[in-house]
């Protein structure tokens, strides 16, 4: 006398649980990504209602102590237009991105500034919304 089976494996696999899956990380690593800043470097950037969006391949910082970064990197003021040459060389429109507190006296933006005009430099200052 044979004895058979009730319950027969299914060899079908539904793709449905895992679809699912892959779309919730999908909308996690988005939603992460955007709030996730570029610049290590916290200043409080002045406010503006006008946006400028453009290619640029490095970030200047200044902060309340007059402290100058490079990325991520401080950088003493005297050697700052060598580390963007250094940087930017090889670029065909090298852009930086001027993130400064908005407690930073005016001169050390201008300071930065007249760096990029005599490299050639395309300069936008980085600011928050109103």
């Amino acid at each position: 006398m044979a004895i058979k089976g009730r319950n027969r494996a299914n060899a079908n696999f539904s793709m449905s649980s895992m679809t699912d899956i892959v779309f919730l990380l999908l909308v996690f690593f988005l939603i992460a990504s955007t709030m996730i800043s570029p610049n290590g470097v916290k200043v409080l950037l002045p406010k503006s209602s006008t946006r400028t969006t453009g290619k640029q391949q490095i970030s200047v910082t200044i902060t309340e102590d007059i402290k100058y970064f490079v990325n991520k990197r401080q950088v003493p003021f005297e050697q700052l237009e060598r580390t963007l040459q250094s940087r930017l060389s090889g670029e065909e429109k090298p852009g930086i991105v001027l993130r400064t507190d908005e407690t930073v006296d005016v001169k050390h933006v201008v300071a930065v500034m007249e760096i990029a005009n005599r490299n050639k430099y395309q300069m936008v200052l980085a600011t928050r919304a109103k």
